[in-house]
């Protein structure tokens, strides 16, 4: 299956038209006509109707297959480069929103001092695309945090050979408004908030799909959804009674307006992981080193 004609198969599927497919991957309309045939003609079936474009049910199913085998491509490109030292003196982080914080700050600090030229670029971006990103070079690094058992690893999806070391394990609680009825509780039992109005916020607490996955337990459905990444945004929803959060407990301490009650069960934690690909001599290794090197809570 040739890389090429698979990238310009997603992208017609993408466009829903050869004409502007054409366009943007600089082809003239034929010869994006004449790549389609020949993936068909290799695969011995029909992937796309012509009018209106679309995919056939062999072409949703290529549609599946072709986005991780496209990142894997890529990975492998970046992962040679990295290695070929083509990156050069450049240093892009990604993070999570939660993942940024005093240490990464100090780490680049001593990037700087052992490379007072680099400039580095950090890029906050949700936890769903940087492990892609990380693999296909697009960041050098990665900080990601999320919802996991204590010494478990994240859940991340598999895009390459990346490595992940852990920098960072805290507790967690449930934010509740003040005035909630469950506000004093000493801890509360994950399961037992299955009924309770939740907010949706992938970029910043676990979703309710990853709550039913940790408690068995179906439920946890969102009441209200915040597409943001400032923290301060989405206590002030949950001090204003709008839905609950899981969050790191540190996070919570001096939120106006909110109380954060620990979570006693399922046994869980914040966990904020380092995540890359291979890393020659260079900024980002230095980065590496200082972020693992930080003591947890840093």
């Amino acid at each position: 299956m040739d890389p090429q004609q698979l990238r310009t198969f997603v992208t017609v599927v993408r466009l829903a038209s050869f004409s502007e497919a054409a366009r943007e991957l600089g082809y003239t309309q034929s010869a994006v006509s004449q790549q389609i045939a020949s993936l068909e003609a290799d695969l011995g079936a029909p992937l796309l109707v012509r009018r209106p474009v679309g995919p056939t049910p062999a072409g949703q199913r290529l549609l599946e297959h072709a986005a991780p085998l496209l990142v894997r491509l890529a990975a492998a490109r970046a992962d040679i480069a990295r290695l070929a030292g083509a990156s050069g003196a450049r240093l892009v982080v990604g993070a999570t929103p939660l993942a940024v914080g005093a240490s990464l700050g100090r780490a680049l600090g001593e990037v700087r001092r052992a490379y007072p030229r680099t400039e580095p670029d950090v890029r906050v971006l949700g936890q769903d695309v940087l492990p892609a990103q990380v693999a296909t070079g697009e960041v050098d690094l990665a900080l990601i945090d999320g919802l996991a058992a204590p010494s478990d690893p994240l859940p991340l999806p598999e895009v390459g050979p990346l490595t992940t070391v852990a920098v960072d394990e805290r507790p967690v609680a449930v934010a509740l408004p003040a005035g909630h009825p469950l506000a004093g509780r000493p801890g509360l039992a994950l399961a037992d908030l299955s009924t309770a109005r939740w907010l949706d916020a992938p970029d910043l607490a676990p979703t309710g799909t990853r709550l039913r996955a940790v408690t068995g337990v179906d439920g946890f459905r969102a009441a209200t959804r915040y597409r943001g990444t400032d923290v301060r945004g989405l206590l002030a929803l949950v001090a204003a009674g709008h839905g609950l959060a899981l969050l790191p407990r540190p996070v919570l301490e001096e939120a106006p307006g909110v109380v954060g009650v620990p979570v006693t069960a399922p046994r869980l934690v914040h966990r904020t992981e380092l995540v890359h690909g291979s890393l020659p001599e260079g900024p980002a290794a230095v980065l590496a080193v200082h972020l693992a090197a930080q003591p947890a809570g840093g």
